[in-house]
């Protein structure tokens, strides 16, 4: 079963883009914070991470390029959640690393999209 990782400093938000990761049968793994994000993907990279852009202390775009050096970084989807729709901030995301952006709220159906934009779904 593929894994996806959620790093969000919200519980309710881990929680609920867990269920969706279940309901499109990925396994899903949570973080709460950059530091344990990258634990996470140092021991076995996930095929896709939904990563926060407003996590604690700003470290988002940072994280975002240190999983990307990390062994394996390359080849993980990278799904930048974020709450404001501004192209400096998408333009800064895509250019560090990202492989999507996806807006907040999301449900399903935006995830299963998003997914299928970048290869993880048919």
């Amino acid at each position: 079963m593929k894994r996806g990782l959620v790093v969000d400093d919200s519980a309710v938000i881990r929680m609920v883009s867990g269920r969706i990761l279940g309901l499109l049968h990925f396994q899903s793994v949570e973080a709460d914070d950059g530091a344990k994000a990258l634990q996470i993907c140092e021991q076995q990279m996930p095929e896709v991470i939904l990563l926060d852009s407003s996590l604690p202390g700003g470290d988002s775009l940072e994280l975002l390029r240190a999983i990307r050096r990390l062994p394996g970084g390359d080849a993980a989807k990278i799904i930048f959640c974020a709450t404001e729709n501004d192209p400096m901030v998408i333009g800064r995301v895509l250019r560090a690393g990202a492989d999507d952006v996806l807006f907040k709220p999301f449900d399903r159906r935006g995830m299963q999209e998003k997914f299928e934009d970048v290869g993880l779904v048919a």
